[in-house]
């Protein structure tokens, strides 16, 4: 087997397995939960090594996907609310939460990788995670004290916290790939030779490796969390089953906001070193219908976990749970329609 098609190999099945494998050995792996922070700020620093802070621009897209997110999270959540006052048998708050926490939660900060490799543009979906990172922060303490009242925190301090869980991770390697950018690229010797900073092809996979990675750790913390918090048969169907319909929606919406309104800068290199080159979309509609995709459909459901238990109901944070499994198997199908598609364009 040769290293490319070995990578291909990895690239389509990767995050199918780490799902299977966190799962099965939840025992063991839920125990890893202290390396994710460390974990997670590599693997952004590599990703925003790629980044030249100059390529990143807000576009029509960013705030049009962000107010379809807002207005899904806050109308699926008024529209159950509703119906549970109508109906008293289908009053379930936590379902309703669930749903709209399903669609509240930001972008994750890994979903640059996934895009790349697909095709769509680093940069763009990288100002849009900050964006969204950023709306959370506001949307959350004004929100959240409406759907839960029992949750007793002012806003200054309840943004303050989401900022302290999200800040250092998301910003960290921004500002730190920065630096090194910028101190490699006025180095003395470098600007003599007219040399600017790139990532070397020997680094360019660790990000997606290392996201592999977190996955399986989540698993095993996830499967832990569903086994210890005993809920109702229906409830966890329904909230299942809501992830299900949340995830889909959004890729499907992201994708369909994308082509409408394109970006017109993608940025240099704004592709990551891709499983399909030969296929991976090249007009501005095609990147980025692929880019939006992302930036609405892939979650970070860590911070959504975190949310669900500091604000709302503890057994809310099912919701997330289940999404990252469906969003998972999405992404690994996602790479591996791209890998044979690659495959049958070379043969």
């Amino acid at each position: 087997m040769t290293q490319a098609s070995f990578r291909t190999l990895i690239d389509r099945y990767a995050l199918f397995a780490a799902v299977i494998v966190g799962a099965v050995g939840f025992r063991l792996f839920r125990h890893l939960t202290p390396l994710l922070p460390p974990m997670i700020f590599l693997m952004l620093f590599f990703t925003f090594c790629k980044v030249n802070p100059l390529d990143l621009r807000l576009h029509r897209w960013h705030f049009t996907a962000l107010a379809v997110q807002l207005l899904l999270a806050l109308g699926s959540w008024a529209l159950l609310t509703w119906l549970g006052s109508v109906f008293p048998a289908m009053n379930n708050p936590v379902v309703a939460q669930s749903l709209m926490l399903c669609f509240l939660m930001p972008t994750a900060t890994a979903a640059p990788i996934i895009a790349g490799k697909l095709g769509g543009s680093i940069q763009n979906l990288t100002t849009f995670t900050l964006l969204s990172n950023f709306a959370t922060a506001v949307v959350v303490p004004l929100f959240f004290p409406v759907v839960n009242p029992v949750a007793d925190m002012t806003f200054w301090t309840a943004a303050l916290l989401i900022m302290r869980k999200v800040g250092p991770l998301l910003l960290g390697p921004f500002f730190a790939a920065w630096c090194l950018r910028l101190l490699y690229d006025f180095w003395p010797s470098n600007r003599a030779r007219n040399r600017t900073f790139a990532l070397s092809h020997a680094f360019a996979q660790f990000p997606f490796y290392i996201w592999v990675g977190t996955i399986v750790i989540l698993m095993g913390d996830i499967v832990d969390t569903i086994l210890t918090r005993p809920s109702g048969f229906w409830t966890l169907f329904w909230v299942t089953l809501g992830a299900v319909f949340s995830c889909l929606l959004q890729f499907r919406l992201g994708r369909m906001i994308g082509g409408w309104w394109p970006a017109g800068s993608h940025g240099i290199d704004y592709q990551d070193i891709v499983i399909n080159p030969d296929t991976a979309p090249k007009t501005p509609a095609g990147i980025s219908r692929v880019t939006a995709g992302q930036a609405l459909g892939q979650k970070n459901t860590t911070l959504a976990i975190w949310m669900a238990q500091t604000y709302l109901l503890p057994l809310v944070s099912l919701g997330p749970a289940a999404y990252i499994i469906v969003q998972n198997f999405f992404n690994s199908a996602q790479l591996n329609r791209a890998a044979r598609t690659r495959t049958q364009s070379t043969e």
